[in-house]
């Protein structure tokens, strides 16, 4: 296999974007240093479809391993064919390589083993031939009783049994069913206890049926975890009649009395052998693909989430709502560093409302808090509520936003908080959590486990290593994309820097409380493990504030230094005009100038390519840019709205928190977060929400309807976006 070619194919891209791409990955470069600076080897692929390469590369290479390794094993049994060498050459999978070894593999004990001990393969064969003769008859010379065989019916019964195992090892046969199954198979579901009353979240799925071929991803999770927790019964349903009539009509030859026997195997081979197999392959691809599925959705929320714009220069009040033990309050200053904690009951059992008040009051007027940011668990509506009706009554304004606390347990409890905050009992980081959320998710929720973090369906069922890699790529793009500042920045946030692993992020951290912080990127060069070829993947993410050198506080790599100054001469500039105030000034030169002379003529003036030119023009426009700050601000709150005082028709304005395959998940100020279903995301069709929303989109819904019992809100955007 050209397995080049083979991913220039399914990627739809060019040759040479494979070929480079290939060739930088099997370097040893990481994939977001190839997405952003070498865009010109690449043809500009993006960080999303170089991991896909990376994956389809790895599978096709372990492919073809696999392909050599059952290639070698057949040979060495002497029975490697040229059909079987085209078979193999033309495997796309790994399943079909192993379908074609089958009939070669050592098997453990099984009935065809325990009659082929008996020396009873000749009559198999006898009997499969179906020349004419009496198979009985036959059967009659195996007749041993030290082996086994006590008449020739047992004879014939473990003939049948290697017949059996024979035409379930058939590799054509398998391929011919397998994609039989695939276009025809249903999947189906019942309740498990007949007899139970009990409610369940899978009632939908007690007499259930769909074609595999068009069941939607969300429903195969929902139906594995329902016969997980033994709620369901499922099975892969076919037309066994049709099966077992395409078996017969490739290995039965005519009406003679062999002729039946082998129908008997066939019958046998089917419903012992073949069927639970295939159903256990098929019921296995159908949960492969749903979690890749998951997994994307999960990791497009990931993104949007980690990419929300943070809310620089306020002072905010971090609020961990609790019942029993009170709330717990952190305000820390628009840096993050924590000023003050306290904790409040303004919840049942206490219900100490006026006292939690002028607590909070006296914290507000202290810090001049600007924001509070309120952890969505438990008691998280009556503390919004709580919350909302406090700052009515502040002479300052003040406004709020309920944030995801997932993963801030997590957190809390972890040595790298313990090492942060020391003295801090696990509640209040869990505080001093919340409240930074709001102020930089990124940085935050580096912290945390990616798959802890809680945005996607079915993540807890998901293949725990597959779940890592894809989130865990998703936050290095995220922090890669935004820039880290190397005197600033957590070890979390430095780990997922381009080339840096913990233990390098450690010694970064380690160099600066020595020397007390880098003066330009250089000086990483001076870090301990931190080579040139970390340097080279790791220097154009990190920057350098007010350093000695403008440019390392830009997403421009070192190698392409020289390039910025011949571009910033052409304009008559210096790289001190692109600090400050000058900065915007110096920026529409640049623009003007590369406008009069050309792209492709500054490019070859400043040694670069096209591509790399743009990149650079585009920081020294806006150096330190942070990418972040152009999207969308998150919606702060000063009021809540009551489930009871909704009403159907109702038009109001929320906040996306979540995606699934069917339907957005839309915070519109109440606890229960509203579901506006796939049908009623737009006025026309949606193939997927995420074509829709994102999670962070700020959107108009109405309210279709209110189910207060099951506290269920449904949505829609229909006419209204």
């Amino acid at each position: 296999m050209d397995i080049l070619a083979k991913i220039t194919e399914e990627l739809g891209i060019r040759p040479t974007q494979t070929k480079a791409a290939v060739e930088l990955l099997d370097a040893g470069n990481t994939i977001p240093f190839i997405a952003r600076y070498r865009k010109e080897a690449t043809g500009a692929l993006d960080d999303q479809q170089l991991r896909e390469l990376s994956e389809r590369l790895t599978y096709l290479r372990n492919l073809e391993k696999r392909k050599e390794e059952v290639r070698a094993a057949i040979e060495e049994l002497g029975k490697l064919t040229e059909e079987i060498e085209k078979d193999l050459s033309e495997a796309a999978t790994l399943s079909a390589v192993e379908d074609i070894y089958r009939p070669y593999k050592p098997k453990k004990k099984t009935r065809a083993s325990v009659a082929k001990e008996k020396g009873l393969e000749p009559l198999a064969q006898f009997i499969l031939e179906q020349s004419g003769g009496d198979p009985y008859a036959e059967a009659t010379n195996y007749i041993n009783e030290e082996k086994g065989v006590a008449s020739a019916e047992e004879a014939v019964a473990g003939a049948l049994d290697i017949i059996a195992e024979n035409i379930s090892d058939d590799p054509e046969i398998r391929k011919i069913l397998n994609e039989l199954y695939d276009r025809t198979a249903l999947i189906s579901s019942v309740k498990a206890d007949e007899n139970s009353e009990q409610e369940s979240v899978y009632e939908n799925y007690y007499e259930y049926k769909e074609a595999v071929t068009k069941i939607p991803t969300h429903r195969i999770l929902a139906i594995d975890r329902g016969e997980r927790e033994g709620v369901l019964k499922v099975a892969v349903e076919v037309d066994s009649d049709n099966m077992i009539y395409t078996i017969n009509s490739r290995v039965v030859t005519g009406r003679k009395k062999c002729s039946e026997l082998v129908e008997n195997a066939v019958a046998d081979a089917y419903k012992r052998l073949i069927h639970p197999s295939i159903e256990r392959r098929v019921r296995s691809d159908l949960t492969e693909k749903a979690c890749t599925a998951a997994i994307k959705v999960f990791g497009d929320n990931l993104r949007q989430l980690l990419m929300q714009p943070p809310v620089k220069g306020m002072v905010t009040m971090g609020f961990d709502p609790g019942y029993r033990t009170g709330c717990k309050i952190s305000v820390v200053d628009a840096t993050g560093k924590v000023l003050d904690t306290a904790v409040v009951y303004p919840t049942p059992p206490k219900s100490d409302i006026a006292g939690a008040k002028r607590t909070l009051t006296a914290l507000i007027k202290k810090h001049g808090v600007n924001a509070i940011s309120i952890g969505n668990g438990t008691a998280s509506h009556e503390s919004e509520v709580f919350i909302a009706d406090m700052i009515k009554e502040l002479s300052t304004p003040v406004s709020y936003m309920v944030v995801s606390e997932a993963g801030a347990s997590v957190y809390s409890a972890s040595k790298l908080a313990q090492e942060e905050f020391p003295d801090f009992d696990v509640t209040e980081r869990s505080a001093v959590s919340i409240a930074r959320r709001l102020q930089d998710p990124l940085s935050e929720l580096v912290k945390i486990e990616p798959k802890a973090i809680g945005v996607g369906q079915y993540q807890h069922d998901m293949p725990p290593a597959q779940l890592s890699e894809a989130l865990g790529g998703v936050v290095e793009d995220c922090v890669n994309n935004v820039g880290v500042d190397v005197n600033t920045a957590s070890v979390p946030l430095l780990s997922y820097v381009a080339g840096i692993n913990s233990g390098i992020a450690k010694n970064i951290v380690a160099y600066r409380e020595e020397n007390g912080g880098f003066t330009d990127r250089k000086e990483l060069l001076k870090v301990s493990k931190l080579g040139k070829k970390t340097f080279e993947q790791c220097a154009g993410f990190l920057r350098v504030r007010d350093g000695k050198e403008p440019l390392d506080d830009t997403a421009v790599h070192p190698e392409s230094y020289d390039a910025a100054r011949k571009l910033l001469a052409l304009c008559g500039l210096t790289e001190s005009d692109i600090i400050g105030e000058s900065s915007k000034l110096s920026g529409e030169k640049i623009k003007a100038k590369v406008k009069e002379l050309g792209l492709k003529n500054a490019a070859e003036q400043a040694g670069v390519g096209d591509m790399t030119l743009s990149d650079i023009i585009k920081e020294l426009m806006k150096p330190g840019r942070d990418p972040r700050d152009e999207l969308p601000k998150p919606m702060l709150r000063t009021d809540v709205v009551d489930i009871n005082s909704l009403k159907e028709g109702m038009e109001l304005k929320g906040t996306v928190r979540n995606i699934t395959d069917f339907g957005a998940f839309v915070d519109i100020g109440v606890h229960q977060d509203g579901l506006v279903h796939i049908s009623q995301l737009a006025d026309r069709y949606v193939k997927h929400p995420l074509d829709v929303v994102k999670v962070g989109d700020i959107v108009n819904v109405k309210i279709l309807g209110i189910d207060t019992k099951k506290n269920r809100i449904s949505l829609t955007m229909k006419g209204l976006n």
